[in-house]
């Protein structure tokens, strides 16, 4: 494995802007990681504020039942723990990126050019995703159309993920006690004041009442989940900031990694959970609520309904919208423009600078998002998991 000293500096002028490039094609030197292990724990935690594990527990529990539902984001959680544990620990340990990673690792060269093509797709299919429940929360608050409210969430992002990890580190620090209360809230609610709807959960057959335990069911439910293997680049993409670990803060350091690294999983499995919860709540309790169950804002919109007055609930739903879809897209547009980056610089030997691949991938998120990817989301994120595990 080459060492990531000798890996060739950026040689434009653009690219030895350090603050604005953040060590796009090489490792990230000790005096740059000036970050504790909690701040860069957190940081990396903060990609995972998205609702779009709340859609995808929902759809795959309206799809094969709960149990099935249930067992396939077990199967889901296991993979991606074992999967993505040396890649954290090694992005920690010797602070590389992906792209060092997989070529050290066997992929060589070009080998790594594909694998982060690979992971700037997930970039962009998760960023148009997010943006599509952002732009579902705007129109339902503040009746913006979703073709405007796509362009709103895409725009937003751009300034905020400029300057790197010097300004998302603080973004992720800042918003995510706000994140935490308006997240759990809802679903602390439900179980105190429905204890009921815990045996509605688990009884749930499905759309089509077919919700057996089946092999075939929990592994289809596994596959949709999987599309998220890829995550463990993103958080990589913050844990290659992790200072080094010493016997002074060896705990802290492991906790933070395991955490912040394959552990990732553990927390979205959670919400893909409280997702299909709150999904079979809707359908059993609200006029009409199968047509909407799938869509996070509605899930939380209709329980905030419960707890406060209408104009309250619909501020505070816009509100959890719009931090989540933040916090998770700024990660999806600061890790697709390292991926896009590395890649093109790699079979083109010229450096356009990071900046440009961040509009990149920006824009072609908005393509999918004009084209109404939501409307397809289990086919394409299916698909997608072949493409990310192999």
């Amino acid at each position: 494995m080459s060492t990531p000293d000798t890996a060739a500096p950026p040689t434009t002028a653009g690219a030895a802007k350090e603050t604005l490039e953040d060590y796009t094609l090489r490792f990230a030197p000790r005096n740059y990681r000036r970050w504790g292990t909690g701040t860069v724990a957190i940081s990396a935690l903060g990609g995972i504020a998205y609702l779009a594990d709340f859609a995808i527990g929902a759809n795959i529990g309206i799809s094969y039942g709960t149990v099935n539902a249930l067992w396939g984001i077990g199967v889901f959680a296991v993979v991606i723990f074992v999967t993505g544990f040396p890649l954290a620990y090694y992005a920690a340990r010797y602070n590389l990126d992906l792209d060092l990673i997989t070529r050290g690792s066997g992929f060589g060269y070009y080998g790594s050019v594909v694998t982060n093509v690979i992971f700037a797709t997930f970039t962009f299919i998760f960023f148009a995703l997010e943006g599509s429940i952002m732009a579902q929360g705007l129109q339902l608050g503040l009746g913006v159309p979703l073709w405007l409210g796509y362009a709103a969430s895409t725009i937003i992002i751009f300034p905020l993920v400029r300057y790197g990890m010097s300004l998302l580190s603080k973004l992720q620090l800042w918003t995510t006690p706000l994140w935490l209360v308006l997240m759990v809230a809802p679903f602390a609610y439900l179980l105190l004041s429905h204890p009921e709807s815990v045996a509605t959960f688990f009884a749930y057959q499905g759309e089509q009442g077919q919700g057996t335990p089946s092999l075939g069911a929990v592994f289809l439910a596994a596959g949709v989940c999987l599309s998220l293997i890829a995550q463990i680049a993103e958080q990589i993409d913050y844990l290659r900031f992790m200072p080094p670990r010493t016997p002074q803060n060896a705990r802290r350091w492991w906790t933070a990694v395991v955490l912040a690294g394959p552990g990732w999983v553990f927390f979205g499995a959670i919400k893909q959970i409280v997702g299909l919860f709150l999904a079979v709540y809707i359908i059993a309790n609200v006029s009409d609520g199968a047509a909407v169950a799938n869509q996070p804002v509605h899930q939380f919109l209709e329980i905030y309904r419960d707890i406060m007055p209408p104009w309250m609930a619909m501020a505070l739903a816009v509100v959890l919208v719009v931090i989540s879809q933040i916090k998770i897209n700024v990660t999806n547009a600061y890790s697709g423009s390292l991926a896009w980056t590395n890649s093109f610089t790699r079979v083109t030997k010229h450096y356009p600078g990071r900046l440009v691949f961040l509009g990149v991938n920006l824009l072609i998120a908005l393509v999918l998002m004009e084209a109404n990817m939501f409307d397809f989301l289990n086919t394409i994120l299916g698909f997608y998991a072949n493409c990310g595990m192999s």
